[in-house]
C-alpha cells in the first residue's frame, strides 16, 4: 500500500482538536476539541471558499424554490438567501447587504463576496465545505467521537466540569433502532439518547416552539432571529435550515430522548455489539450496565475493578473489559467472569502502562485468510499484540516504538492504523506518525505528519482516507491499497473474501463481452498476470509448507501448476516465465504456452531447464541449475530481497540495502549489480530493458538507465546511472509496451504520461493502470470495483488516449490530412499511421491511405486498398469502406440504392446476420430456395448453439435439415417426434443408426431396435438389447435372423458378473433371458448361504419364494416352447438356443430341485407363522404350525424348531409334545455339551411341576391327523393361513404356488399367505 497527504483543514480560533469521527456511509466528518467545540463537516470535491462561513442547501428545492441558501457570518449571524430572477434579486440583494453593513460592518467584506457568488450563473452547483451542524460549548473539550453505520448519527464525548462527557457510541445497525441512535456519558453520569427527526416531527416541534416564543417575548420583532439563534445555541441543532418566505424548513433535528443519570462515577467506555441489540457501558469505579437497543436494562454488576475500556466479541458471547493498570479480563455477555487475558507483549516493561485500545473486528467483510488475527490491543507505550481469539496463546507481537493516542482496524480487517508519536533519531522533539500493520505484524507503511501533538484517527468506510486530528487541524491522507489483482487479455482478475466463506473469491471478469468467471481459492497470496495469462500463489491446503503457483488462462481455468517450499513473497510474471521470490531466494519457472501443452509431461517429473531456483547470494552463471535444491530458500542473508522485475531478456532484483542484481534471461545468469542511493519498493523495466523505473519506499520515483557508461568517483568506468529525475508521491506505473520512451505513472489523484522524461498535460485519475498499448492507457478503477465486486461495469474501466493520439485525432478532424501527415512524420508511430490510413480512406484519398497502411504494416489494409483502387463505381466503394469500418446498416443501403441486392446478401452472409439474410430474399426477387434454406438452417445453428431447441427445430423443419432435427428432439427429450422420423425416413438412410443410438442411450428398446432393423443392422440391434439387459428381446432377434452367439455371450457375461460376485445381477440377467432354471439355482444357493449366516427369517423366506416363481415360469415356458414344436414340427430346429430350453435335458439332474421348489419357502413360512401366532397369543395354533417343522429338519435348523416346538407346546400345556422335543432336543448331535446340560435343567424344572401327558383339549391337530393315516387316508395338505391340516373336501388353492387353505381363513387376504401373487 501507499498513503499520502492529500488536505488540511484549519479549525476556527485554532481550537485545539481532541478526536476525529469519519462516518463510513455518508462521508461526513465530525471533529471535537476544546472549549466544547463540535462541527459536522461534508467532505466535497472542493476545498472552501469561505472559511468560518457556514452554508447550508435546502435540501429538496423543488419544494422550496425560494429558499435555496442559509449563510452564518463570522459573528454567528445567520441569513437565508433566495434566488430570484436577476432584476428582483439584485434589489434584495442590495438592500440586503446595505444593511449589513450598517449592522455589521465586520461582516460586510463576506456578504459582498456571497452576493458576488449569488450574481453569478453556476453558484448553485460549486462544491463547498460546510459545516452542517454546529454545536458551542463553551468551556469544555470534546474528547472522542464515533459515526454509526449510515451515517445518521454521531457520538460526541465532553470533558467539562459542565458538560463533562466522558464517552460516545452510536448504533452500529441503525436500521434496527431508527429513533435510537446516539448515546453519550458525562463526568456527572449522565447518560443520554439523542435522536433525530424526521423532517415532519422537526417541522411540528419548530412550529411549538415559535408560538412558545412568541407567548414569552411579544415584543419581540422578529420571532425568527429568537428562533435561529436558539437553534444555534441550545443543545439540539438543525441539519439543514433554510427560509421561504414566512416558514422555516428544517430537515432533521438532533434532540435528547433519554437521560440516564449515576451520581457516583465517571463512565469510562460503552461499545454496541455487532448486530446492534445491546450496548455495554462501563464506570471507572467497575459498575457495568449492558442494555438493549430500546433502553431497557439487561443486566448490571459491580465488578470492584478499575475500568478503562470495554470490546464485545463479534459473536456478542464474549466482552472484554481493560482496566486502568493494564489488565484485561473476560466476561460472558451474563457478566460472568471467564478468565484474565494474558497480555505477552508487556513482558520486561517496567513502569504504568494504560490502555490505547481495544479493537476486535467483526468480521463483516470477510477476513484476509482463515483464523486471521483480528483481536488488535494497543498500549501507550507502543506494545501492540493481535490475536485470533481471547485465548490465543501465540499472538502477533509488535513493538511500535511510539507513544500510542489511538488505534484503529480499516473496514476489511487487513490494515490496523496505529496514531501517536514517535521521536526522531536527529532530532529532539516528537514527530507525529501513523503506522500501517496487516494482522500478522508485517510493517507496511509509516506516515509522518507536521504538527506538535496527534490525538485521533479515523477511516473513511471505504478505508481509502484516513483523518487525523492534530493540534487545530484535520489532515487527510489518501491510502492506494494493494490489491490482488492482475490484467490479461482484456480480463480484470481480482480478488476479495466474503464473510460466509473462508476462501479467497477470484473473478476473472472479461471486459470485453463482459463476462464473470468466479473461482474460489483457499490460502491465495498473489496475482501477476502477462500477455493471455495469470498466475495464482496459494500456500498448500495441508501441513507441507508448500505453496503452489498456478497457471491460468483468462477464463480460470487452471493450465498447469508447480509445488515449491519457496515462499512467494513477490511474484512477477513475463510471456515465457514465472518468477516467484522470498527474502532470501528466487525461483523461476518456464511456463508451457498454449502451444506447448499439446506436448504437456504428464509424468509429473521436474523437467530440467524449466525451473531454476538460486539463492540471492549466488553467482549464477546460466549453466546448470537442474536440480531444484529448495534447502537454499531456508538459508539466511544479510540483504534480503524486497521488489523484483523481469522482462523476456532481464531479471532485476532489488535487495534493502539498495543493490540490484541484474540477471540475463532466460539463462538466468548474473551479469551485473547497480547500487541505489534508495531502498526499491517496486520496479518495472522497460520493453527493450535498456531502463529500470523505479519507486522507493517514499513514494519518488526515479530511472535508472541500464545501458548507460558513466565514470565513477574512482575514475572507473561502470554500467548503469541513476538519472537525475525524480517525482514524488507516486504509487503505480507502467511502461508502453510498444515504445521505450513511455511511461505512465500515477502521482496521488492524476495520471502522467512520460515521453524520453518529458511530461505531459496530466489527467485526473485514481485507476490502477492495466495495459499501456498502442498509445492508448487502459486503467481499472479499482476502488470502484471494490464497492461491489460481484457486479462490476463497463465505468469501471478507463481507456485514456496519450497527447500526440489526441493531436493527430485534432488536425485530422480541424485542419487536414497534409498537415496532420506532417505531424505523423514528425512522431511516428504504428497507431498514428493507422488513425491517418483509416481517414484517408474515409475521404477516398487511397494513395495516402495506401502509403501509411505500408507505414504501420497493416498487411490486410493495403490489400483492401487494392481491392478498392480495382472498382470504378464510387459509391461501390463507399459501401466497401463503410464494411471496412464495421458502419454495415450504411454499406447495405448502399448496395440497395444500386439495385446490388445480392451484394447486401453476401455481407449479411459475411456478418452471420442471417435474420437479415431472409429479409433481404423474401423482399424483391433476389433470392432462391436453396439459399432460403441456407438461411433457414443457419437461424436453426443459431438458436441451437444457445440451446434453445424448440425454436431450433421450428427453423431446421424449413430448412429441411434432418441430421440437426433429430438432434434437436433428442436434446428436447422429443421421442415421439424422433419416433415419427423414423416412421417417414427411407430404409438404409444413414441418419437411421444415429436415430438409433439416441434411442439406446435413453433406455429406449424397442424403438432403437426398429431402427436397427430398418437399416439391416440386426448385429447393432442385439447388442443394444443386450446393453439394455433385455435378453429376451436378444434371443428372440437371434431367432429370427439365424444368429447363434448370443448363447456364448450371455454365459460369458452371467461368468463375468458371478466372479464379481453379483449374484442377483446374474440371476436377473437369466430371468431376462428365459433361462429361468440357472436364475432359480443361483437364488436357492444364494438363500442357502443366508441361511448358513443366519440372516433374518423373512429375507429367506423372499429368497426362496422368488426361486420357487422362477422354478414355476420355468413350467410355463417348457410348456409354451413344447406347444410351439407341436405346431412347428416339420420345421427344424436352426437356433442353437432350442436345446438348453428343452424340458427333459433340463430336468434330468435337477428333478429333485423341479419338483420340491417350494419346499424352502414352506418351512420358513411355517417357521414365521408359528412364532407370530404364538406372540399374538394362539398358543394352540402355534404349537400345531410348529409341529409342521418336524419336515423341514433339512432347511430348517432342528434346535430352532424343536425349540419353537417346546416353547409352544408348553405355553399351550401340552407338556406330552412338549416332552418329546425335549426328548430330541437333548439326542440332536449338533447341539453343544452346555446347551443339552441347559435343556436337561430346564426339562427338570417344567416336568417336576407338570407331569409329561397332553391334556385332551390340547390334543394337537397333528395327532388327529396321525389317526386319519392309520386308518387308511393319504397325506393330507396344510393350510398355509393358519398351519393346520386340511381335512375339508373344499378348500382354497393358489393358482400360482398352487397350496391350499381353508376358504374362510382367506376371504379376507387379497394375496396368498405363501408366495404373495393376487389373489
Amino acid at each position: 500500500m501507499f498513503i499520502y497527504l492529500s488536505k488540511k483543514i484549519a479549525i476556527p480560533n485554532n481550537t485545539t482538536l481532541r478526536c476525529v469521527a469519519w462516518n463510513r456511509e455518508q462521508g461526513y466528518i465530525a471533529c471535537g476539541g476544546e472549549n466544547g467545540l463540535l462541527k459536522v463537516l461534508k467532505l466535497e470535491t472542493a476545498t472552501a471558499q469561505y472559511p468560518v462561513i457556514c452554508l447550508c442547501w435546502h435540501p429538496v428545492p423543488q419544494r422550496a424554490p425560494q429558499a435555496i441558501l442559509v449563510s452564518a457570518g463570522a459573528n454567528n449571524a445567520i441569513q437565508a438567501w433566495a434566488r430570484l430572477d436577476r432584476k428582483v434579486a439584485n434589489r434584495r440583494l442590495m438592500a440586503e447587504q446595505e444593511r449589513l453593513i450598517l449592522e455589521q460592518p465586520n461582516c460586510a467584506d463576506v456578504y459582498k463576496v456571497l452576493t458576488s457568488k449569488l450574481h453569478t450563473s453556476d453558484w448553485v452547483s460549486e462544491s463547498l465545505w460546510y459545516e452542517e451542524m454546529i454545536n458551542n460549548r463553551n468551556k469544555s473539550v470534546v474528547r472522542c467521537m464515533k459515526w454509526n453505520a449510515d451515517g445518521q448519527k454521531i457520538c460526541i464525548v465532553y470533558e467539562d466540569a459542565q458538560y463533562p462527557v466522558i464517552c460516545l457510541c452510536w448504533h452500529p445497525v441503525p436500521q434496527r433502532a431508527p429513533q435510537a441512535i446516539l448515546v453519550s456519558a458525562d463526568a456527572n453520569n449522565a447518560i443520554q439518547a439523542w435522536a433525530r427527526l424526521d423532517r415532519k416531527q422537526a417541522n411540528r416541534r419548530l412550529m411549538a416552539e415559535q408560538e412558545r416564543l412568541i407567548l414569552e417575548q411579544p415584543n419581540c420583532a422578529d420571532v425568527y432571529k429568537v428562533l435561529m439563534s436558539k437553534l444555534h445555541t441550545s443543545d439540539w441543532v438543525s441539519e439543514n435550515v433554510s427560509f421561504n418566505q414566512d416558514r422555516l424548513h428544517i430537515s432533521g433535528l438532533w434532540y435528547e430522548e433519554m437521560i440516564n443519570n449515576r451520581n457516583k462515577s465517571v463512565v469510562r467506555c460503552m461499545k454496541w455489539n455487532a448486530d446492534g441489540q445491546k450496548i455495554c457501558i462501563v464506570y471507572e469505579d467497575g459498575a457495568v450496565i449492558v442494555g438493549s437497543v430500546d433502553g431497557n436494562r439487561i443486566w448490571g454488576k459491580e465488578l470492584k475493578l478499575q475500568l478503562a475500556y470495554v470490546e464485545w466479541s463479534p459473536d456478542g458471547k464474549i466482552l472484554l473489559f481493560g482496566m486502568t493498570n493494564g489488565e484485561i479480563q473476560v466476561f460472558d455477555n451474563t457478566g460472568n467472569f471467564i478468565s484474565k487475558l494474558t497480555v505477552f507483549c508487556l513482558s520486561n516493561v517496567t513502569g504504568a502502562v494504560h490502555i490505547a485500545g481495544i479493537e476486535w473486528y467483526n468480521g463483516e467483510y470477510g477476513f484476509v485468510e482463515p483464523n486471521c488475527p483480528c483481536l488488535a490491543i494497543v498500549y501507550d507505550n507502543g506494545r501492540c499484540q493481535i490475536m485470533r481469539n481471547e485465548s490465543d496463546e501465540n499472538p502477533i507481537l509488535i513493538d511500535t516504538g511510539m507513544q500510542v493516542a489511538k488505534s484503529q482496524w480499516n473496514h476489511t480487517g487487513s490494515v490496523l492504523a496505529v496514531a501517536g508519536s514517535q521521536r526522531a533519531a536527529s532530532a529532539d522533539k516528537d514527530v507525529n506518525v501513523v503506522q500501517f500493520y496487516t494482522p500478522f505484524g508485517e510493517h507496511l507503511r509509516t506516515l509522518k505528519v507536521p504538527g506538535k501533538q496527534m490525538f485521533s484517527c479515523s477511516w473513511e468506510g471505504g478505508s481509502l482516507r484516513i483523518a487525523l486530528a492534530i493540534d487545530s487541524f484535520i489532515y487527510f491522507a489518501n491510502i492506494r491499497p494493494d490489491y490482488k489483482w492482475g490484467y490479461c487479455s482484456n480480463t480484470v482478475v481480482y480478488t476479495f473474501t466474503k464473510p460466509e466463506r473462508a476462501e479467497h473469491c477470484v473473478i476473472f471478469w472479461d471486459t470485453k463481452n463482459n463476462e464473470r468467471y468466479v473461482k474460489y481459492v483457499k490460502n491465495l497470496l498473489s496475482i501477476s498476470a502477462c500477455g493471455d495469462y495469470c498466475c495464482l500463489a496459494t500456500r498448500a491446503d495441508d501441513v507441507s509448507g508448500q505453496y503452489v503457483l498456478v497457471l491460468c488462462n483468462s477464463i480460470g481455468t487452471p493450465l498447469d501448476s508447480k509445488y515449491i517450499e519457496l515462499e512467494p513473497g513477490y511474484v512477477t510474471m513475463t510471456k515465457t516465465h514465472i518468477v516467484a521470490a522470498s527474502k532470501e531466494a528466487f525461483y523461476t519457472w518456464q511456463y508451457k504456452t498454449t502451444q506447448k501443452l499439446t506436448t504437456m509431461d504428464l509424468s509429473g517429473k521436474r523437467r530440467g531447464g524449466t525451473e531454476k531456483l538460486y539463492h540471492v547470494d549466488d553467482v549464477p552463471s546460466g549453466a546448470g541449475g537442474d536440480n531444484i535444491d529448495f534447502s537454499k530458500a531456508f538459508q539466511p542473508t544479510q540483504d534480503p530481497i524486497c521488489c523484483i522485475s523481469a522482462s523476456d531478456k532481464m531479471l532485476v532484483i532489488g535487495r534493502e540495502s539498495g543493490t540490484l542484481n541484474r540477471y540475463t534471461m532466460p539463462l538466468v545468469a548474473l551479469s551485473n549489480k547497480h547500487v541505489l542511493n534508495c531502498r526499491p519498493h517496486q520496479m518495472a523495466l522497460n520493453c527493450n530493458s535498456t531502463r529500470l523505473a523505479i519507486i522507493d519506499i517514499s513514494g519518488v520515483m526515479t530511472f535508472f538507465d541500464l545501458d548507460a557508461k558513466v565514470t565513477d568517483a574512482n575514475g572507473q568506468e561502470v554500467v548503469g546511472e541513476h538519472l537525475k529525475f525524480e517525482r514524488k508521491d507516486v504509487w503505480d506505473m507502467k511502461w508502453a509496451e510498444d515504445n521505450s520512451e513511455l511511461i505512465a505513472m500515477m502521482e496521488k489523484t492524476r495520471m502522467y504520461i512520460f515521453r524520453n522524461l518529458d511530461p505531459e498535460e496530466p489527467v485526473l485519475s485514481s485507476g490502477y493502470i492495466a495495459k499501456f498499448n498502442d498509445l492508448e492507457i487502459t486503467s481499472v478503477l479499482l476502488d470502484e470495483i471494490m464497492k461491489d465486486p460481484e457486479n462490476p461495469t463497463a465505468d469501471n474501466i478507463l481507456h485514456l488516449e496519450i497527447k500526440s493520439l489526441r493531436d493527430s485525432r485534432d488536425l485530422l478532424e480541424k485542419v487536414g490530412i497534409e498537415d496532420a501527415q506532417q505531424f505523423i512524420e514528425d512522431n511516428p508511430h504504428p497507431r498514428l499511421w493507422r488513425l491517418l490510413g483509416e481517414t484517408a480512406l474515409e475521404q477516398l484519398n487511397l494513395k495516402v491511405a495506401d502509403s501509411a497502411f505500408v507505414r504501420c504494416k497493416d498487411f490486410h489494409g493495403i490489400e483492401f486498398i487494392k481491392r478498392l483502387g480495382n472498382l470504378q463505381n464510387e459509391t461501390m466503394k463507399q459501401a466497401e469502406v463503410a464494411a471496412y469500418f464495421r458502419r454495415f446498416d450504411e454499406a447495405e443501403r448502399l448496395y440497395m440504392e444500386m439495385d446490388r441486392r445480392d451484394l447486401a446478401i453476401a455481407l449479411r452472409k459475411k456478418l452471420g446476420d442471417w435474420f437479415r439474410v431472409v429479409q433481404l430474399l423474401k423482399t424483391g426477387s433476389g433470392g432462391d430456395d436453396v439459399q432460403l434454406e441456407e438461411a433457414w438452417n443457419a437461424i436453426g445453428d443459431y438458436y441451437a448453439d444457445r440451446q434453445k431447441w424448440q425454436q431450433a427445430v421450428t427453423y431446421y423443419v424449413q430448412g429441411r435439415n434432418q441430421e440437426r432435427l433429430a438432434e434437436c428432439y433428442y436434446m428436447l427429450e422429443d421421442y415421439q417426434g424422433l419416433e415419427k422420423m423414423v416412421q417417414f425416413l427411407p430404409e438404409n438412410h444413414k441418419l437411421l443408426p444415429e436415430i438409433a443410438g439416441m434411442f439406446v442411450t435413453v433406455g429406449m428398446c424397442e424403438q432403437g431396435v426398429e431402427a436397427y432393423i430398418k437399416c439391416n443392422r440386426v448385429k447393432q440391434a442385439i447388442d443394444a438389447c443386450v446393453h439394455l439387459n433385455q435378453w429376451n428381446q436378444a434371443i428372440d432377434l437371434a431367432k429370427q435372423h439365424n444368429i447363434k452367439e448370443i448363447d456364448s455371450l450371455l454365459a460369458k457375461y452371467a461368468q463375468h458378473l458371478l466372479e464379481k460376485k453379483k449374484e442377483l445381477s446374474a440371476i436377473e440377467l437369466y430371468r431376462k433371458a428365459s433361462h429361468y432354471l440357472e436364475g432359480a439355482k443361483l437364488l436357492f444357493k444364494v438363500a442357502d448361504e443366508e441361511a448358513q449366516k443366519g440372516s433374518k427369517p423373512l429375507r429367506i423366506k423372499k429368497l426362496y419364494v422368488l426361486a420357487a416363481l422362477l422354478i414355476e415360469q420355468y413350467h410355463e415356458h417348457v410348456k409354451s416352447t413344447s406347444k410351439s414344436k407341436a405346431k412347428g414340427k416339420s420345421r427344424e430346429a436352426t437356433s442353437a438356443l432350442a436345446g438348453l430350453l428343452e424340458e427333459d435335458s433340463a430336468s434330468i439332474s435337477d428333478t429333485k430341485l423341479i419338483d420340491n421348489a417350494w419346499r424352502g419357502a414352506e418351512a420358513y413360512h411355517f417357521y414365521l407363522l408359528a412364532q407370530r401366532q404364538l406372540y399374538e397369543g394362539y398358543v394352540d395354533a402355534a404349537m400345531n404350525t410348529a409341529l409342521q417343522l418336524r419336515d423341514y429338519e433339512d432347511i430348517i435348523d432342528p434346535i430352532k424348531a424343536y425349540s419353537l416346538i417346546a416353547l409352544s407346546s408348553a405355553a399351550n400345556r401340552a407338556f406330552g409334545t412338549c416332552s418329546k422335543a425335549f426328548i430330541k432336543l437333548e439326542s440332536i448331535e449338533s447341539a453343544s455339551p452346555e446347551g443339552k446340560s441347559q435343556y436337561e435343567q430346564l426339562a427338570l424344572d417344567i416336568f417336576t411341576k407338570h407331569s409329561p401327558k397332553d391334556s385332551k383339549n390340547t390334543r394337537s391337530d397333528a395327532a388327529n391327523y396321525a389317526n386319519l393315516v392309520a386308518e387308511g387316508d393319504p397325506k393330507l395338505p396344510v393350510c398355509i393361513a393358519t398351519g393346520r391340516t386340511l381335512v375339508d373336501y373344499q378348500f382354497w388353492v393358489c393358482n400360482t404356488c398352487k397350496h391350499c387353505a381353508y376358504e374362510q381363513e382367506v376371504q379376507s387376504r387379497n394375496f396368498c399367505p405363501l408366495c404373495h401373487s393376487p389373489m
